[in-house]
Formats: C-alpha cells, structure tokens, sequence
C-alpha cells in the first residue's frame, strides 16, 4: 500500500472529479448535488482511512512522502507530505468541505459551476496543507483564490461585487510578499533554488534578513488569519458570500494563515520569531479585545458573528507566540475548535435568513417557539464559542491561557498583563454571543412578529439537523475528550518549540534560558 501516491490522489481527486461534472445528464440539480457530495465523501473517507492504516502519531518528522520532478531546473517538485501539524488540518478540510457541499443544496442558479467551484477549493486547501515544497504552497495558496472569488461574486448578496473585489486585493496583495519571500529564502547562499520546505528548515540565516523574510511572509499570512489591520475584508466577505462559502471561509480559509505562520515563520525562521513574538503576543490580546466590542456593536447578524472570528484567532497568535508546547497545542486546537464553531454559526444564521429573509438583529426576536430546533442548536454553537466547559472552545482557550503563564521566556508582569487582556476578552465574548442569542430567540417586536406569523413555518429539516448535529458531536467529544485529537500534534508541538536560534540578544520584555548544543542555542523550559 505504501507504493501509491496516495496523497496525490487526495489532493487531485475532487478537482478532476469536478472536470466531468459537465458530462452528468441534464435531469435536475440533485444528481449534479449527490455527484459533487459522493466526491466529497469518498475523498474524506480516502484520507481518514490512509492516515488510520499509514501514520504513526508518535512518529517524528514528514510522513508518506511524495516527490516528482516538476520543474527541475529551479527544483520545482511535487512534494507532498503530512505531519501531526497538518493531518488535523486536512481532515478538518475534508469533513468541513462535505458539510458545506450538503449545505449547499438550496443553491440552484448555475449548479454545476457552483460545485465544479467548491471541488477546486477542496483540492486547493488540501493541496497547501499537504505541500512540502515552497513553491508548490504558494501554487495552492493562489489556487484557492479564484473559487473563493467566484463563488462570492456570483452567489452572493447584494454588495458582492464589492466584498469580492476587497477579498481578491486583499490576498493577491498579501501573496505578493508571500511570493517576494519565497523567492528570497529559496535562492539565499545556495548555487540555485532549494524549494524542499524541510532542507530550508534547517538552514540558517542573518537576523537582519530573517526579519525581512519573517515580515514579508506575515504580511500574507495576517491577510488570511486575519490579524488586525488586515481584518477589514472578513465581515464583509461573510456578509455577503452565501452561508455554505461561509462555513468554507470561516472552517478552513482563516486556518491557512494560521497553519502558514506556524509552518514557515515560526519553524523555519525561529530567530526573527523570537523578535517578533512579544509584540504578536500583545497584538493577539488587544485583537481579542477589539473584535469583541465590536462584534457587540454590529447589527448584522453574520457580521457580528464574523467579527467574533477576528476576536477568536487572536488567541492563536498568543498561543503561537508563547514558546511553550502547551501554547502552541492550543494554538493548534484553537483552529480546529474555531473551524467547527464557525462554521455551526454561519450555517444557522444561513438557514434563518433563508426563513426569515433579514440578517438585522434589530428586526428579529421570538423565533425561540416556532424554531425549537434551530435556537436549541445555535445556543449550543454559542456555548462552544464563549468556551463553555465541556466544550471545545474552553479547552483550546484553556491551553493557550496555561501555555502563556506556563512559559519561561517571558517576564511575569508581561504574561501578568497579556492574561488581564486575554480575561476581558472573555468576559466580553459572551456579552455579544448571548446578546446575540437574545435578540433573535427571545421576546418580539412589532417587526418580528410580522415575520413569525408569516415566514416562520418550517423549522429545521432531517439534512439541517444532520449538518449541525455533525458539527456539534466533534465540539463536544474534543471538549470532554481533548487527547482524542491532541495526540495528532502534541509531538509536533514539542519539536517546534525547541528549534535552534542562533541570537544570544534578549530582549527588555523577555529572559531567555539557553542551552548550548552542537554551537547553536535551543529553547529550553526552566523546568527541564
């Protein structure tokens, strides 16, 4: 088994499969709809069952390897490998992407383009996450761009054009230094270009050109994180895309930033992370903060819960920046727990716009009697998201708190005042979920009541009910059994945090233990 190339097959299964959807006979969207939902499926069980059979979870280092010669006079290849940093993101792809295409049923203009589209963004994801080559990453990190273009600007709302038109300058502008920074670490001191992303994770560079390349390559990944002031075009993109793009966006598209930070900034440039850490650490807990009031300011209702995404990837920005193992599995965690959650939220308010046609909190209230089963399950979705116990918000939120006040870099009164921060965040958090809840489930106005007595009729259907039960059972199943999807990455983890740095400086905000092997310097907790 073990000589098929099956991550290839992973990853260029769902797009090839899409190139024949024009070849299903004309007799209706639901065959057009099953065909795109059986390639989805059978793409997800494929990876669940190859990396059930093939991955060792206490192995070390890039398992079921791939390299083909594509381009071999720049050392362009098709390198594809997975580790325990990116088998939960790519299963995470998989089950999100196949709950979206089932969601995604009311869609009836142009269905086959619709999900010819969203194939394409399911091979492009998977193709970034699985990528070992640098240029390769790049490729999928394009690739992903164009359906997400598409399906916002066809399928959206009516300000599309324009939440299209920011999303495509936001990115393509961030990719512009993604690439600048390729380019750079690929060709630096070498007689021709090293693409192979584990040869540059152990090379090593001056700290004056680490910076630039640790700047260029955050550029980017703070467009699709995002991180404040990069954030702007997240609300509008969801308020405006169609609910299934949005559960694709808020599932999978944000943690591509993250993955991307943790992959190559952090790992491969460790110097300049140590530099940059303080102030990303403090940026992530003003970030949550500022989110938070204002997703409590926002009268849109997809807007408001967008907003409380912005607020959420801030805490992975602390936990990535935490120089603990602890931090950095909740980091880790957070993106996952974060993919579930919103794409429950984005789902739900997706279904009661297409009840009540409004996504204005103002106009909405007693929808709680005649939606017993849609409030019973948002309820629970915001649960998970102010991190209730039990569930898998507070475990990943938990994490990362133990992780910073844990870590022996940083001073006391720094971890002191970034955990002050990190606290009214959490206080905040459930003023605008539970607000949230409230004004769409409990009491009536005048306006409201207008539109239960007329549209309110159906409350969720056996296909919705399957969708949102299918991401709550994983939030709590991680909540109340965390190990279950922490020993993906736990090792991962700890390999990350003792990377070498070469840069005896410390820095006014944080005191460094070192321990010198092999003339580099290693990371080391004060406890070992």
């Amino acid at each position: 088994m073990n000589n098929y190339p099956w991550l290839t097959i992973i990853i260029l299964f769902p797009v090839f499969a899409g190139l024949l959807i024009p070849l299903i006979p004309n007799r209706g969207n639901n065959l057009i709809r099953w065909y795109a939902l059986g390639i989805c499926l059978i793409d997800f069980l494929l990876m669940t069952y190859v990396f059930g059979s093939q991955f060792d979870f206490y192995g070390q280092g890039i398992q079921l390897k791939e390299d083909i010669s594509w381009i071999e006079v720049i050392d362009f290849h098709w390198r594809v490998g997975v580790d325990g940093l990116s088998i939960a993101l790519v299963l995470l792809t998989g089950f999100i992407t196949t709950l979206a295409t089932l969601a995604a049923w009311p869609v009836t203009r142009n269905p086959r383009l619709f999900y010819f589209l969203m194939l394409a963004m399911y091979s492009g994801q998977l193709g970034l996450f699985l990528s070992q080559d640098l240029l390769l990453f790049f490729f999928m990190w394009e690739l992903e761009l164009i359906p997400v273009y598409l399906l916002l600007s066809m399928w959206g709302g009516r300000r599309r054009l324009y939440a299209a038109t920011k999303f495509i300058l936001y990115t393509a502008g961030g990719s512009i230094f993604l690439l600048a920074a390729i380019l750079t670490i690929s060709l630096w001191g070498n007689s021709g270009p090293i693409l192979d992303m584990e040869t540059l994770s152990k090379q090593s560079y001056p700290l004056g050109l680490e910076i630039l390349l640790y700047l260029g390559f955050l550029i980017a990944y703070a467009v699709k994180l995002p991180v404040f002031p990069f954030h702007t075009w997240l609300p509008d993109t969801h308020g405006e895309a169609h609910y299934s793009t949005c559960m694709l966006l808020a599932g999978i598209l944000l943690k591509m930033g993250g993955y991307g930070f943790i992959r190559i900034n952090i790992e491969m440039l460790p110097e300049a992370h140590r530099v940059f850490a303080p102030w990303l650490v403090a940026l992530g807990a003003g970030q949550i903060v500022y989110a938070a009031l204002v997703s409590i300011a926002q009268k849109n209702l997809k807007r408001r819960i967008a907003y409380s995404s912005v607020s959420h990837m801030g805490f992975v920005l602390i936990g990535a920046g935490s120089f603990s193992d602890l931090g950095l599995s909740g980091a880790i965690l957070q993106m996952i727990s974060h993919g579930l959650i919103g794409a429950g939220l984005f789902f739900l308010a997706g279904t009661t716009y297409d009840r009540s046609r409004t996504l204005i909190l103002d106009e909405m209230g007693g929808w709680g009697s005649p939606l017993p089963k849609t409030f019973s399950t948002f309820t629970a979705c915001a649960m998970a998201s102010l991190a209730l116990p039990g569930m898998s918000g507070f475990v990943a939120e938990l994490m990362i708190f133990l992780g910073i006040v844990a870590s022996s870099v940083y001073s006391p009164v720094f971890k002191a005042v970034i955990t002050f921060v990190e606290g009214i965040g959490i206080i905040l958090t459930p003023i605008y979920l539970l607000s949230m809840v409230r004004k769409m489930f409990y009491g009536y106005n005048d306006i409201s009541l207008k539109t239960v007595k007329e549209s309110l009729k159906l409350d969720a259907s056996p296909r919705e009910v399957f969708i949102i039960l299918s991401l709550l059972i994983p939030m709590l199943g991680i909540g109340f059994y965390p190990d279950l999807t922490l020993q993906l990455w736990n090792q991962k983890a700890k390999e990350i945090v003792s990377l070498p740095s070469g840069n005896d400086k410390s820095l006014t905000l944080i005191s460094y233990s070192y321990a010198p092997l092999e003339n580099k310097v290693f990371f080391n907790n004060s406890d070992e």
